[in-house]
């Protein structure tokens, strides 16, 4: 949507949120009809006032009137507030399950948008769609029709009773109307880009305050507390101005109708006293037509407000619908895998990540035998991630096919394909919920907990989880918190294995282990590699030794394939590689060692 969004494009928005509300139709005709039927007797209190006055004050009453006229007004409000009642009982009902609607459709599109989605848009802003402008449609989808049926039914039963009452004195009120509805819409436009504004700073609120949250140890030991209060303090500022700009511009509506209501009241005034000098009307009907005009205020100022709601909730429509329209991935596959070997060939492949003008593959084919693990090493940027990311359909190619047993994978259905492959990789994601959970996640969320034993036991965690607290039934905190980065790690070895995909992807899933928790990790891995076609993007060359074959990666291409000992004769990029990481390795022992000695040392002097 744009931001200057036509009236044409306001219709078509409103109708497209109205969509949401037909299939609650019976509860929202139900809802519309009490209201309808308690806003359209309102001329019935000042008709009572008009026959009270012209009858009960002239001692025209019969013996029971001063009982039926109070019994008569108390039942006519009683009426009037359980249909009330019922009816925004009705509507609310409605609007909450619109509400509902729009999240889980929101959310439903979320988790099948593709993966350059999540880079291009901060995922507070997204939160923030999800939760607090979907809240914001609901005064145009319900609360704003809501008004508007019952406000207008209660103005068009109270001027036909002034119709009745006095023609020429109603034709004065009605000749304000076209005044009002200019001042109407002349805050429209204002009152939406304000909302867009208000939408745009709730999302970088959110995305702060979780930036805060979860970064806290990084903000602590680096002293960002007062840069992080500072962006926290300026964008809710900036919303704070937004929203007093937005109250200015609708609050100035009412100033405006009710102007031109007490000029309107003023006229008819002069008129009515002018008509009782002449004997034209009487005390009851002069009484009755004020009071119908004062009661028709109410409903009409609330008619003039009726505009910043639907407004606010046209802003939030579009932000929702943004969503909702966003194209999700290109599925275009109809094969389904079955038994598979699990073949991988890379065929000439090329790609360009969006947005960038640098191609990240240049040209890129090698070929994984069933069973066979694959290395793939080189500088950072070289495009060993992007090789992963590919394989699983994160990303189309833009050029070349990459196949599984022979079919290209643009074939193949996005699920089929993803279901055949496990992925571990150096940031592991867990969720705040079990270990067992963690573990039997997505399809296998119904496994045995006999099967989430067995693949616990196989990836060395059983160690750890049969300390904690509750055992497998404990919960790992926010994103593993509670967990130390082996246990996650191992944690995430026990998804894959209960998986039991066929192709594994291990994406330097031990770079940021200590020595001793990436030996267990590794004993893992051992154990989770074996029988599978397995490709490992490695940062440490020495845990990809023994693999039947490395790929070396630079700049995008290929430079150099075989097996560790042929690229160390080689004496090419991986053998310098491997000499760096040989002299680091061996200074951090030489370090180690000497700190060792010295600790040693000062013990023994100390004796």
């Amino acid at each position: 949507m744009s931001d200057t969004a036509t009236p044409l494009d306001s219709r078509r928005l409103y109708l497209r949120l109205l969509g949401y509300v037909r299939p609650y139709w019976f509860a929202f005709v139900a809802a519309i009809v009490c209201m309808g039927i308690s806003s359209i007797v309102e001329p019935v209190f000042p008709a009572v006032m008009k026959s009270l006055l012209d009858r009960g004050f002239s001692g025209a009453t019969g013996r029971l009137d001063w009982l039926l006229y109070p019994l008569g007004i108390l039942v006519f409000f009683i009426i009037r507030a359980l249909l009330g009642f019922v009816g925004d009982y009705a509507m609310s009902w409605v609007s909450n399950n619109v509400v509902s609607e729009l999240r889980e459709a929101m959310f439903e599109r979320i988790i099948r948008l593709p993966a350059h989605y999540f880079s291009d848009h901060t995922s507070g802003r997204l939160m923030s769609r999800v939760t607090y402008d979907v809240s914001g449609v609901t005064g145009a989808a319900t609360g704003a029709l809501t008004t508007l049926v019952k406000d207008s039914l209660s103005v068009f039963g109270l001027l036909c009773w002034l119709v009745y009452l006095n023609w020429k004195l109603t034709l004065v009120a009605i000749a304000t109307f076209p005044f009002i509805a200019i001042a109407v819409r002349a805050f429209s436009g204002r009152l939406r880009r304000i909302s867009r504004g208000i939408q745009e700073s709730q999302g970088v609120i959110t995305q702060v305050l979780q930036e805060s949250i979860e970064g806290h140890k990084i903000v602590k030991i680096f002293g960002g507390q007062d840069y992080e209060r500072e962006r926290f303090v300026s964008t809710v500022q900036l919303q704070r101005r937004l929203a007093m700009r937005a109250t200015i511009a609708a609050a100035a509506q009412s100033p405006i109708v009710q102007f031109f209501a007490a000029v309107a009241l003023a006229i008819i005034m002069a008129v009515a006293l002018r008509q009782a000098a002449n004997d034209q009307t009487t005390v009851g009907g002069f009484v009755s037509f004020i009071t119908a005009m004062l009661m028709l205020l109410a409903p009409l100022r609330r008619l003039t407000d009726i505009n910043a709601t639907i407004q606010r909730g046209l802003a939030a429509a579009e932000s929702v619908f943004t969503v909702i329209d966003e194209q999700p991935e290109l599925d275009q596959g109809t094969i389904e895998l079955e038994n598979i070997q699990g073949k991988i060939e890379f065929d000439s492949v090329h790609f360009t990540y969006p947005g960038a003008t640098d191609e990240a593959l240049k040209g890129v084919s090698f070929t994984t035998q069933p069973g066979e693990c694959v290395a793939l090493v080189g500088p950072s940027g070289s495009g060993k991630t992007t090789i992963a990311n590919l394989l699983p359909r994160f990303y189309p190619v833009s050029q070349g096919a990459i196949r599984v047993d022979g079919e290209n994978i643009n074939d193949i259905r996005i699920d089929s394909l993803r279901s055949h492959i496990a992925l571990v990789s150096q940031e592991v994601i867990l969720f705040n919920d079990t270990v067992a959970a963690n573990i039997a996640y997505g399809a296998r969320r119904n496994a045995s907990r006999e099967e989430i034993y067995a693949a616990a036991k196989a990836a060395n965690a059983l160690e750890f989880i049969e300390t904690m607290p509750q055992g497998f039934d404990t919960l790992v905190g926010e994103k593993g918190v509670k967990l130390s980065g082996g246990q996650r790690q191992r944690l995430a070895i026990a998804r894959a294995l209960l998986k039991n995909a066929p192709i594994l992807i291990l994406d330097e899933a031990t770079s940021a282990l200590d020595s001793e928790s990436e030996r267990r990790v590794q004993d893992a891995l051992d154990t989770l590699m074996q029988g599978r076609t397995t490709l490992v993007i490695a940062h440490r060359l020495s845990t990809i030794e023994n693999a039947d074959r490395i790929v070396v990666m630079q700049h995008g291409r290929i430079v150099e394939t075989g097996t560790h000992a042929e690229l160390i004769v080689r004496s090419g990029v991986y053998a310098h590689l491997y000499q760096i990481q040989y002299a680091q390795e061996e200074r951090s022992r030489d370090e180690a060692e000497k700190t060792g000695a010295n600790d040693l040392h000062r013990h023994l002097q100390r004796q």
